[in-house]
């Protein structure tokens, strides 16, 4: 072999090998950009882990803000629904006693007067608590505050007006904490729209037995 068959020899060989060098290095450039990608993905995928974790978090922390704000508010409202009962006997002692009866009535008086006192005292305390009482005597009827026992015909006044009030409401905070029983009108002019309808929770079952 000629020295020029040689270096031609040499030089098909030095081609082929550039050639597998390239085609090597091709492969390495294409399995480091899929690692690439694969590694953008998962990067990716745990980000978005991340995010949804923080914002679970996030939303776990507020829940227990709130439940104990509510705790809170609302402790006290199983002995609330039992203890407003009082107050009804303090409104039957004091229809008990017939107008005017107690102005000629020395001992009588002192004893309603006491008795007013009393509930008077009453209710600051449980206002002192976030309960307080509702007397919807003339509002329009509320089924969410308010709980019909019977309807009676009264024209002098808008359809659904609360025109008596067999026992009063209460509320604990922004709760009703027990409806007020009420006699509603029917047969008079169309009511306009209540303001607050619909805006306040119903009584919870708890108040069933109040």
């Amino acid at each position: 072999m000629t020295d020029q068959e040689k270096q031609q020899e040499g030089g098909q060989q030095a081609g082929a090998q550039h050639q597998q060098d390239q085609h090597a290095a091709s492969e390495s450039v294409a399995v480091l950009e899929a690692r690439v990608q694969e590694l953008e993905g998962q990067q990716g995928d745990l980000t978005d882990r991340l995010l949804r974790a923080h914002a679970e978090m996030d939303n776990l922390r507020k829940r227990m803000e709130r439940e104990k704000i509510d705790g809170a508010k609302y402790a006290i409202t199983k002995f609330a629904v039992d203890i407003v009962g009082i107050s009804d006997n303090f409104q039957r002692a004091i229809a008990a006693v017939p107008p005017g009866a107690s102005d000629q009535d020395g001992p009588l008086k002192s004893m309603v007067e006491g008795v007013v006192m009393t509930e008077r005292a009453f209710l600051q305390v449980l206002e002192r608590h976030g309960v307080r009482r509702i007397d919807p005597m003339g509002e329009l009827f509320n089924p969410n505050r308010h709980q019909a026992v019977m309807e009676q015909d009264n024209p002098e006044v808008p359809a659904g007006t609360v025109i008596q009030v067999f026992q009063l409401g209460y509320m604990i905070e922004d709760r009703i904490l027990r409806p007020a029983m009420v006699v509603v009108a029917k047969g008079g002019a169309k009511p306009a729209k209540s303001a607050d309808s619909g805006n306040v929770p119903p009584a919870s079952n708890d108040n069933s037995g109040a």
